[in-house]
């Protein structure tokens, strides 16, 4: 079973709320001081789906990431979970993209793997949470695919996805190659092990720029965006809170029914 999987580097979900910026004029978020980034959560699920397939049957893992500037020991942290290989898909062109241009990349860097059963990302990336990237990727490929995933089992050329729905799940079998999106409520990922981390040290990812996927830097990125930013901002959370008093509970009940009527709560 060789399996494929997507992971982003991104800024820490965790980060206080106030550690957060909005450059207006580029809309950009500015990266919180001293907040180290991280591999988004629903791509380490998606690492731990894999390996509990490997676990069962046996196979590969090729995990793959794309950006600039990546640091190392995040992008390595699911060779430390267990993954076989990383690549980096890192070059100044691949910034900035959008979910069409992002799939782009990471499909062409697929295609040129070529051997695959499954392919697996998470339901959304915890920074823009667009959830479109794994769903374009199985578009550009022609894969059948399915979302949020819960579990994840193989067997006889097809997987079983328990797929999460708004009021329960639903079992569905597709046949392989396959792209799976996966949730959280597939489970806490494995921690790294000791042995695992060291191990994760040794290996150097393979570097791949646009040229070693067969693409043009016109096709990836800001430049092969095909939607645009018209405006990133914070939202302004305001509440006002009104003391209601009364000589006796009960004309503060009163009082308090008159306001709630008044704003057509009641």
């Amino acid at each position: 079973m060789n399996m494929i999987v997507c992971v982003k580097q991104v800024i820490d979900p965790e980060a206080p709320p106030a550690s957060f910026k909005i450059d207006s004029a580029s809309n950009k978020v500015v990266p919180p001081p001293g907040v180290s980034p991280v591999i988004s959560p629903f791509d380490e699920q998606s690492v731990e789906a894999a390996l509990r397939i490997r676990d069962a049957q046996g196979g590969k893992i090729t995990v793959i990431s794309m950006g600039v500037n990546l640091l190392r020991d995040v992008v390595k942290k699911p060779l430390a979970m267990g993954a076989d290989e990383l690549i980096l898909l890192e070059d100044d062109a691949f910034t900035e993209g959008d979910s069409w241009s992002t799939a782009y990349a990471l499909a062409m860097a697929i295609k040129k793997i070529g051997d695959y059963d499954l392919i697996f990302c998470g339901r959304q990336a915890a920074d823009w949470d667009a959830g479109q990237v794994g769903s374009g990727i199985a578009e550009i490929l022609g894969l059948p695919s399915v979302t949020v995933a819960k579990k994840v089992e193989t067997a006889d050329g097809k997987a079983k996805v328990e797929r999460v729905t708004a009021d329960g799940y639903e079992v569905v079998e597709v046949s392989l190659p396959a792209l799976i999106t996966v949730s959280n409520e597939l489970g806490e990922p494995r921690y790294p092990t000791m042995k695992g981390i060291m191990a994760a040290k040794k290996k150097e990812p393979a570097i791949w720029k646009p040229a070693d996927i067969g693409v043009e830097p016109a096709q990836v990125g800001t430049a092969g965006r095909r939607t645009r930013i018209v405006k990133l901002f914070q939202p302004v959370r305001e509440g006002k809170c009104e003391i209601i008093s009364g000589e006796t509970p009960e004309e503060a009940a009163v009082g308090l029914a008159t306001k709630l009527r008044e704003a057509k709560i009641l």
